[in-house]
């Protein structure tokens, strides 16, 4: 039986994905759904972590949290390099064999 909170984390991470693979145009909206993707990844751990009601699984959501902000931190510091060389957001302009 799927309750309602195991459903909206459920939807929001196919939306999520959705979003990641139609929209990648540009560098800053594959950002948001990567996190849409991880904040729903991070509901979907706090919920398991209650329904067992185990401590030892408490810590888990706090980890996917940390590696979140550390990925967020890192695609906004890709954002501005890219934006300070290029000159845009565009993913079509840029190429990762040239440095």
């Amino acid at each position: 039986m799927i309750t309602s909170m195991h459903f909206t984390s459920l939807c929001a991470f196919i939306i999520s994905t959705l979003g990641f693979l139609l929209h990648q145009a540009h560098l800053i909206p594959t950002l948001l759904c990567l996190e849409g993707m991880m904040l729903s990844l991070f509901m979907a751990l706090a919920m398991w972590s209650i329904q067992l009601e185990a401590s030892s699984f408490m810590l888990t959501p706090m980890l996917v949290l940390t590696f979140s902000a550390c990925e967020a931190g890192m695609g906004l510091s890709l954002l501005v390099a890219s934006s300070r060389t290029h000159g845009s957001s565009h993913l079509q302009n840029l190429n990762l064999l040239q440095c």
